[in-house]
C-alpha cells in the first residue's frame, strides 16, 4: 500500500514538474504544439507492430481472453485500435470479456482524457483509420493495447493516405513497450517493417522497450523447419538493426488457434510439446510495463529537458550573434556618419561658406552625419540584416558546439523545430527572455532529474509494507510535489 501510493505520488509529480516547467517552454517556442504532460498522464501504453497476417489481432485476443480483434490469413484491419478498459460500473456487470463501447477516431483526437492530440496533424484520412474500443477484461486493469494495420511491402503513403512512419514514430514515442511481431513466412523481410525497425523505432523510443516476438510457430511442419525460420529472422534482425548481438526473440502460437486447425498437432509438429510457449512469458513483461512507467518518466523528463534546453541554447547563440552584429553595424554606421559630417563641413568651409558661424557650420556638418546614421540604419542595415539571418540558417550546424554523440542525437530531434522558430520570427525575439527560460529549463533538467532518480533508486528498495520516509529520498511521501517544486525553483 505505502510503494503504492508512493508511486502514485511520484507519477503525480513527474506530470506536474512537466506541466509547470517544460509545457510552457515548449508551446512558446514551438517545441511542441500540445501540452508536454498530454504524452504522459495517461496509463501506460503498449504498442504491437507486425507484418500483416503475423498473428498480433490473435495474441491480443489470447491476452484479453476473447475475440476483440478481427482474425484471418488475409489482410483484415487497417486500423489503428486503442483498447482500454471500461472502468464503468457497467463493465463488471458480466464476467463475459466484451466490447462495452466503441469510438471513432475524431473522438479520440478531440477528447483530452487521451493523449493522442498530438496525431491530428495526421489528417482525416488518419482519423477515419483510427479508433477505440473499451473492453472489460482484466489484462487491462494497469495498460492500454494498441493494434496496427498490418505492415506491407509495396504499399506507399500515397496508399494509405497517411505517413505511416510517422504515425508509428508517434505512438512508439508514447509507448512503454513495444512488441514487432513477425511470422514464419514473413521473417522480417517485408519493406515497411525494415524502415520501422531501422529508421522509425530507434529515433523515437528506446532500445530495451522494444520486444521481438517469433508469432505462429505452431505452423513450422517441423523442428529443423523452425529452426530454419528462426535462424532468417535472426539473421535480418541483425542486419536491420546494425547490432552485433542478436536480441531476445519470443517464440509464441495459440493453443487455441492450434488444436482449431485440421491437423492439430501432428506428428511433425510434436517438438511443440517439447518447446517453452513464451507467450505466459510475454503476457507478463506486458504486465510488467506499469511498473517501468516511471523510469520512462523520469527518462521523459531527463530527454525534454535536454532538448528544451539545446534548443533555447540555438536561440541564444544566434542572438548574441545578430547583437554582435548590429554593434559592429552600428559602429561602421557611426563611423560613416562622422566622416559624412566632417566631410560636409569641410565643404562648406572650402566652398565659400566660410562666412557662416562656426556653430552653424557644426551644427549642420552633425546634421548631414545624423541623416547618414539614420539612413544607414533604416536601408543598408536591414538588408545586412536580412543577409545575415539568411546566412545563419544556411549554416545553420555551426550555432551549436555538436561535441558529443548525446548532443548530435539532441540536435538531429530539435534541429527543425529551432529552424523553423527562427524562420518564423526572423530571429526577432528577447535574448533576455530566452536565458531566463533556459535556466528554468536546466534546472528541471540537473536538479529536478536528479533528485527523481534518487526518489526512483528508494522506490526500488522498498517492500510493499515499508513507507517511504523524506530523509531518505529527494520527495516526501505526504508531500512530494510541494518538496521537489521549490527545490527546482531555488
Amino acid at each position: 500500500m505505502y510503494r503504492e501510493n508512493y508511486i502514485n505520488s511520484l507519477r503525480a509529480e513527474l506530470v506536474e514538474m512537466v506541466a509547470d516547467h517544460l509545457t510552457p517552454v515548449a508551446l512558446r517556442y514551438g517545441y511542441s504544439d500540445v501540452p508536454l504532460e498530454a504524452n504522459i498522464k495517461w496509463r501506460p501504453q503498449v504498442l504491437v507492430l507486425g507484418n500483416y497476417s503475423s498473428g498480433k489481432s490473435t495474441l491480443i485476443n489470447e491476452f484479453l481472453g476473447a475475440d476483440i480483434q478481427a482474425t484471418g490469413q488475409a489482410p483484415t484491419d487497417d486500423s489503428f485500435t486503442i483498447i482500454t478498459c471500461d472502468d464503468s460500473a457497467s463493465a463488471g456487470d458480466s464476467d463475459e470479456v466484451r466490447i462495452t463501447e466503441e469510438r471513432d477516431g475524431k473522438f479520440l483526437l478531440n477528447d483530452p482524457e487521451y493523449p493522442f492530440e498530438t496525431l491530428k496533424k495526421h489528417g482525416l484520412r488518419f482519423a477515419s483509420h483510427f479508433r477505440l474500443k473499451k473492453v472489460n477484461s482484466p489484462f487491462l486493469e494497469t495498460l492500454t493495447l494498441i493494434d496496427t494495420p498490418g505492415m506491407l511491402d509495396s504499399i506507399t503513403e500515397r496508399d494509405r493516405g497517411y505517413n505511416y512512419q510517422e504515425v508509428i514514430g508517434d505512438l512508439a514515442q508514447m509507448a512503454d513497450l513495444v512488441l514487432v511481431v513477425f511470422d514464419p513466412h514473413k521473417a522480417g523481410t517485408v519493406r515497411e517493417a525494415y524502415i520501422s525497425i531501422r529508421e522509425t523505432l530507434p529515433t523515437r523510443t528506446f532500445e530495451d522497450r522494444v520486444l521481438f516476438v517469433l508469432n505462429r510457430i505452431d505452423e513450422c511442419t517441423s523442428l529443423t523447419d523452425l529452426l530454419r525460420v528462426y535462424g532468417t529472422l535472426c539473421w535480418n534482425l541483425s542486419q536491420i538493426t546494425g547490432r552485433k548481438d542478436i536480441p531476445m526473440i519470443h517464440l509464441t502460437y495459440s493453443p487455441r488457434a492450434t488444436a482449431a486447425s485440421v491437423d492439430g498437432l501432428d506428428g511433425e509438429r510434436n517438438y511443440l510439446k517439447n518447446l517453452e510457449n513464451q507467450r505466459d512469458e510475454l503476457k507478463k513483461a506486458i504486465l510488467h510495463a506499469p511498473r517501468h512507467r516511471l523510469d520512462h518518466l523520469a527518462t521523459f523528463v531527463e530527454t525534454h529537458g535536454e532538448r528544451l534546453a539545446h534548443f533555447l541554447e540555438t536561440l541564444i547563440s544566434y542572438r548574441r550573434a545578430f547583437r554582435m552584429f548590429r554593434i559592429k553595424q552600428g559602429l561602421i554606421g557611426l563611423l560613416v556618419g562622422v566622416l559624412c559630417g566632417a566631410a560636409a563641413t569641410f565643404a562648406m568651409m572650402t566652398y565659400g561658406i566660410s562666412s557662416m558661424d562656426q556653430r552653424m557650420l557644426l551644427a549642420a556638418g552633425g546634421g548631414v552625419g545624423l541623416a547618414v546614421l539614420f539612413f544607414w540604419m533604416t536601408f543598408p542595415l536591414k538588408f545586412l540584416a536580412s543577409r545575415f539571418h539568411r546566412n545563419h540558417l544556411n549554416d545553420f550546424d555551426k550555432l551549436t558546439p555538436l561535441e558529443s554523440q548525446t548532443r548530435r542525437d539532441n540536435w538531429q530531434a530539435i534541429r527543425h523545430l529551432a529552424y523553423a522558430y527562427l524562420k518564423k520570427t526572423a530571429g526577432r525575439f528577447s535574448l533576455r527572455g530566452v536565458k531566463q527560460e533556459y535556466r528554468a529549463v536546466c534546472r528541471v533538467r540537473d536538479k529536478g532529474a536528479r533528485e527523481i532518480r534518487e526518489a526512483l533508486n528508494e522506490l526500488a528498495a522498498m517492500s510493499d509494507d515499508e513507507p517511504a520516509t523524506s530523509e531518505d529520498s529527494g520527495f516526501s511521501q505526504k508531500a512530494p510535489q510541494e518538496k521537489t517544486r521549490g527545490q527546482v525553483n531555488r
